[in-house]
């Protein structure tokens, strides 16, 4: 087996090793209530992109009145977009707290869970034994588990949001967009729903962009983190100077050891900024892009007199919303590599606390003959 093959497989068994204990947040007697508040969450979303479905057509409205001068129309539109920002405001509010109650809890519990299998048995100790300083336990409990049970909540409720964005404004597009007809090279061209073609190919070009760009980002990241987590140890050895609990002789090597770490720490940070601007020129180029392009797009039909100003920009708003919702990857690339990282570091974590077990029942069958050898 090859070295990355090797990693493959032990990537592979972080991934296990964390959801197999992460999902016991999700199963006995009080999980009711947590799947209760996920259903609710999903309530939300749906009632949230009608909102946004009716703004949609709202928009269309008030520039189709603004285009024809219609004072009396303009004033029933912009008494329409009371209730509508009201009830936006009301449901993002009440998303805000039901994602951050759940990710609360679960924090909670995983925490709570880590925590008492890490100090059960003195594994504590047996882990600073064997792992050294490298393995910063106590980084991992505060702060990768936080990471790790955060991003779940959000990915599953953006996922699920792009998702029925795209089924409903696909729709929009369609109807509003119709065929597009012209002549290349000589010859007659006819694309039904144009449209909607464009905002495919458009979304599969920045999606792809990200992915090629961004590849690296993961690594990065968990290097990053493991540096942050031996600044963090090493601070902490100057602290046991000044409480007495090691000697003053070694200041010298610990103030060292400090400097070196925040060193190192910094080369990380610049390999991480480097990183985010190359994902920033993908990300940025792409929201400047998306509203432009789905006006330039209709323009033709507006300039032609097939559409009116309203579903002009009714198209062009469906268009940035829909590129949106395909493009989840792109605008989520830094925080689902970021969750990988945490992901990968607690379930690491967990199996080298399973290792200790294995290594001493291990230790302890070899311990039996060499015992009754010498009876």
């Amino acid at each position: 087996m090859t070295v990355l093959e090797k990693l493959g497989e032990y990537q592979n068994d972080q991934w296990a090793r964390f959801w197999h204990s992460a999902a016991g947040f999700w199963s006995g007697p009080a999980a009711w209530r947590r799947w209760l508040i996920c259903l609710s969450l999903v309530v939300v979303v749906v009632l949230q992109l009608y909102v946004q479905f009716r703004l949609n057509f709202w928009n269309r409205n008030f520039f189709d009145a603004l285009e024809r001068r219609q004072p009396e129309e303009l004033l029933a539109q912009v008494l329409l977009l009371i209730p509508l920002c009201a009830a936006s405001i009301v449901l993002a509010v009440g998303s805000v707290w039901g994602r951050m109650t759940v990710q609360r809890n679960w924090r909670e519990w995983l925490t709570t869970h880590v925590i008492e299998y890490w100090i059960d048995r003195d594994r504590y100790a047996r882990l600073a034994q064997i792992e050294g300083e490298r393995q910063i336990p106590e980084y991992r409990i505060a702060e990768d588990v936080r990471t790790a049970t955060d991003a779940p909540i959000d990915f599953a409720l953006g996922l699920l949001s792009s998702l029925l964005t795209a089924i409903i404004f696909v729709q929009v597009l369609w109807t509003v967009g119709g065929d597009a007809e012209f002549a290349l090279l000589g010859h007659h061209l006819w694309i039904p729903g144009y449209l909607v073609v464009a905002v495919i190919v458009y979304s599969g070009i920045v999606t792809t962009a990200m992915l090629i760009v961004g590849s690296p980002l993961v690594k990065v990241i968990q290097i990053k983190n493991q540096a942050e987590a031996e600044l963090i140890t090493a601070a902490n050895l100057l602290r046991d100077i000044g409480e007495g609990v090691l000697s003053q002789n070694k200041a010298p090597e610990v103030k060292s050891g400090v400097s070196q770490a925040l060193q190192k720490v910094l080369t990380q940070w610049r390999r991480l900024c480097g990183q985010l601007m190359r994902n920033t020129l993908v990300s940025h180029t792409n929201t400047l892009l998306a509203p432009i392009a789905g006006l330039i797009l209709c323009a033709p039909k507006f300039l032609a007199g097939s559409i009116t100003l309203g579903e002009l920009t009714q198209a062009a708003a469906a268009f940035t919303l829909v590129q949106g919702s395909f493009n989840w990857l792109v605008d989520n690339y830094g925080r689902a590599a970021d969750w990988i990282s945490s992901l990968e570091r607690v379930g690491g974590l967990l199996i080298s606390l399973d290792q200790l077990d294995e290594r001493t029942q291990s230790d302890h069958a070899a311990a039996v003959p060499a015992t009754t050898t010498g009876q």
